[in-house]
């Protein structure tokens, strides 16, 4: 047992659980580890202790200690958001206090003052808790070998969320300086459930690694609760149901102390805030809201306020779905689909944040075929179905940045820091003559820029390059960080009329030409100029609808999984779940109108309407995937036929719609679902050039290409788009091979257009059997499909109720 954890485990009444003991006695021992347990039962203290004792009692650490004139930073704790940092040193500075121990614990985020700072680099507490940028711009600093030189423990908290992004890059190249300066260094990692745990623990630790990974054997109670409508919608539109659900919603908070309602965009929690205290103003003082784009002030009130349980309800988005500490919380309900496994389970987490309370989650969904996914949900949780984390890899613009820091820094040794870089996770494929085009590009520009004075940043003096220019010191510590925001682009007419803004995403699929819908006009692309997209007006019956915020937030393999899973048991004579009852007369009337697949079958239906020729397919894949898949489709499609179309999609499925008529059988329908030549029909048939143009703004600005601006002065969006751009047209023609440019096509076929998922997508279809069906009006599942494109042809005024006339035809109540 752990003394200094026995005293204060006996002063709270407590008894430690068996993981804590188990991860003490790992760090005793000096091993490195990563730690898995629910939400709400001490992961903190698990670590903390360990680290206490090891500080207090080791008695080589004691006697090296006894050396020191001034202290020493023994541990680093790295978390990602600064609230949970914040979270961290309040629950370890109690233990401090209430033991009177003499280990000074203190914060470095973006909130600390640069008098503290210099404060902290003078005279080092033992622990510092902050977050990936912080712990980077402490090596960009002079001395940060000696200030590091002693370190004995780093524990990076959340590790999950890092992991699949390029903070966790900047987390393994920080992590591989560290342990070169400190080689007996000990890791800790700290994360929560994910399908790749191991690999996890693989890329934190190192290959070679002989580190513990520490699982708690405690099942979180976890009770999942669908709230139904009073009646089934046959025909549903996507969001139509969610708002009419909010009277059952505000009886769920009200049997609870604190609940969180979370949403998956901004702004469907600011409809979700203004309806509650619209419909019911008692709730005035006690509803808060909480999401990224409010102030940081705002944030940290609704944060201080769900701690002394002030708030009855709070309306947020996933600025709240990390592992901050609310103990009042004791329900959580989620707005429509989570659009993954181990979001939900994350999110239910934050309620009952207590040794084996039960967790309360209900989920409201917000159209009648979305109730299905409350069934999925169950069925992934009770199978303990939960997705992987994918790792960044080869991430060269995050590398130029860390090498810029290094030389900021005290100065880097190039083979010295090539072999460092080449044992993380995200460079072991670096080749010498890869390091060698990074160092270039920072000694002189490389092989297109050289010319270029701007781009000489490195010197090397006695064996060591260096940044000598203050002015680019400096530029670099302010753009230190991986993080990028999205982009909008403003929408305009030639006589430069504004129209409002649409995701760059969106628009840099489309090529000049094209037609979409827009603030209820059709409109035809006529160039993309900076940040602006210049229209014009078109006649043409057929356009792509945008896909909005939240759109690309596309639901994860493994619930796609779990959601044809529950199209399974459709057909089950018995043993159905609530919600399959719940939607047997929208089963039925599929069946009557068209058909319902089988597991193993793909369901296609040819409809023709008045609005056109309708194509409509339902993989069960998800938004983003469908997007592309019916992008692929429409190519070939035109290929064989002289046919245009315009493309809608869902969750569920998508839509090919053509102003003219077009031949199609099953034998087609196999042609064009065929997994041979994907990639070479994604380049074809998608504007990949435009994608990897505008995916290259981002990395140029990481790698410190292009910068950002200063403090209350950043460049305008419009600026950083143009000189990115110049750079990548530059690449394009003189520099091919150049390392980010081959990173910015690399990363719209993996993350954009998920290039590998599309690929087993394809390949799983093909196996299936195709079920060809002619209705002769709109069916169940084609409604919502169809509803996502009928929205944008008409005003805001006038959409839904044309859409509800279109509802009662189909149901045979109006004529």
């Amino acid at each position: 047992m752990n003394p200094i954890a026995e005293v204060w485990f006996f002063n709270q009444g407590w008894q430690p659980h068996g993981f804590q003991k188990e991860t003490w006695k790992a760090i005793a021992a000096g091993r490195s580890g990563l730690l898995n347990a629910p939400t709400g039962f001490g992961k903190t203290f698990a670590l903390w202790f360990g680290i206490l004792q090891h500080y207090y009692e080791d008695k080589h650490f004691r006697r090296r200690q006894k050396k020191f004139k001034t202290t020493k930073l023994h541990a680093l704790w790295i978390t990602p958001l600064r609230a949970l940092s914040k979270e961290i040193y309040k629950a370890t500075q109690a233990v401090s206090a209430e033991l009177e121990l003499d280990y000074r614990i203190e914060l470095r985020t973006g909130d600390t003052t640069t008098a503290q700072r210099q404060k902290q680099r003078t005279s080092p507490p033992q622990a510092l808790i902050t977050t990936p940028e912080s712990v980077h711009l402490i090596l960009a600093s002079k001395g940060a070998a000696d200030y590091f030189k002693h370190l004995e423990f780093i524990v990076v908290d959340e590790w999950h969320e890092l992991m699949g992004s390029k903070r966790g890059v900047l987390v393994e190249l920080a992590l591989s300086r560290l342990k070169a300066i400190n080689p007996k260094l000990k890791i800790w990692g700290v994360s929560a459930t994910i399908g790749n745990l191991e690999e996890a623990q693989k890329i934190l630790l190192g290959k070679d690694h002989k580190g513990v990974l520490v699982r708690a054997q405690i099942q979180k109670k976890l009770s999942i609760e669908t709230v139904f409508p009073d009646n089934l919608e046959r025909f549903p539109w996507a969001g139509h149901l969610g708002i009419k659900l909010l009277d059952k919603v505000v009886d769920i908070v009200n049997r609870y102390g604190t609940t969180l309602i979370f949403t998956n965009t901004r702004s469907q929690a600011e409809i979700w805030y203004q309806h509650i205290i619209t419909a019911y103003p008692e709730f005035a003082g006690l509803l808060a809201i909480h999401h990224g784009s409010l102030s940081d002030e705002i944030r940290q009130w609704v944060e201080q306020a769900l701690h002394e349980g002030k708030l009855k309800a709070v309306v947020c988005t996933s600025s709240l779905d990390l592992g901050v500490d609310f103990r009042p919380v004791d329900c959580v309900v989620q707005i429509g689909s989570p659009k993954g496994i181990a979001r939900f389970l994350q999110r239910a987490g934050r309620s009952g944040h207590r040794p084996y309370e039960t967790s309360h989650i209900y989920y409201v969904p917000t159209n009648s075929l979305e109730i299905i996914e409350g069934d999925s949900l169950k069925y992934a949780v009770a199978h303990h179905i939960v997705e992987q984390r994918i790792p960044y890899i080869r991430s060269f613009d995050v590398l130029l940045q860390y090498l810029m820091t290094l030389a900021v820094g005290d100065g880097l040794e190039a083979n010295v820091v090539f072999e460092e870089v080449k044992k993380t996770h995200c460079f072991e494929s670096i080749t010498e003559d890869e390091f060698a085009q990074c160092m270039a590009m920072l000694v002189h520009g490389g092989k297109s820029l050289s010319a270029y004075a701007d781009f000489h940043r490195l010197v090397l003096v006695d064996g060591l390059y260096k940044v000598e220019s203050r002015k680019l010191a400096m530029r670099h510590r302010l753009s230190v960080g991986a993080i990028v925001s999205d982009l909008m682009m403003r929408v305009k007419f030639m006589s430069g009329k504004y129209l409002g803004s649409i995701e760059e995403s969106f628009i840099s699929r489309l090529k000049a030409g094209d037609v979409f819908w827009f603030s209820g006009r059709q409109l035809e692309l006529i160039q993309v100029r900076n940040i602006e997209a210049i229209v014009k007006p078109s006649t043409r019956k057929t356009g792509v609808v945008p896909s909005w915020m939240g759109g690309r937030f596309s639901i994860s393999p493994d619930l796609g999984v779990a959601i044809r899973h529950s199209f399974s048991h459709i057909h089950k004579r018995s043993g159905k779940s609530d919600e399959i009852k719940f939607l047997q007369p929208l089963f039925k009337e599929q069946e009557k109108r068209s058909g319902l697949p089988q597991e193993d079958e793909l369901l296609v239906e040819y409809i023709h309407t008045r609005y056109g020729y309708h194509l409509f397919v339902y993989p069960f894949e998800g938004k983003l995937v469908h997007e592309g898949v019916a992008q692929v489709l429409a190519y070939r499609f035109g290929k064989i036929q002289p046919v245009t179309f315009s493309i809608a999609s869902n969750e569920y499925g998508f839509e090919l719609l053509s102003a003219t008529p077009f031949s199609i059988d099953q034998k087609l329908i196999t042609e064009l679902l065929a997994p041979s030549h994907l990639h070479q029909d994604i380049t074809a048939g998608i504007n990949v050039q435009e994608m990897a143009r505008r995916r290259f703004r981002d990395i140029a600005g990481i790698a410190g290409l292009v910068f950002q601006g200063y403090p209350g002065k950043q460049m305008k969006s419009k600026h950083l788009q143009a000189n990115a751009g110049l750079f990548f047209s530059v690449f394009e023609d003189y520099d091919p091979q150049n390392l980010l440019l081959r990173q910015a096509y690399d990363e719209v076929f993996d993350f954009q257009l998920e290039e590998g998922r599309m690929q087993r997508a394809f390949d799983r279809i093909s196996s299936h059997r195709i079920v060809l069906t002619f209705p002769d009006k709109l069916t169940p599942f084609a409604f919502p499909i169809f509803s996502e494109s009928f929205r944008e042809r008409y005003s805001n005024e006038d959409w839904q109720s044309r859409l509800e006339n279109l509802k009662l035809q189909l149901e045979g109540k109006i004529e």
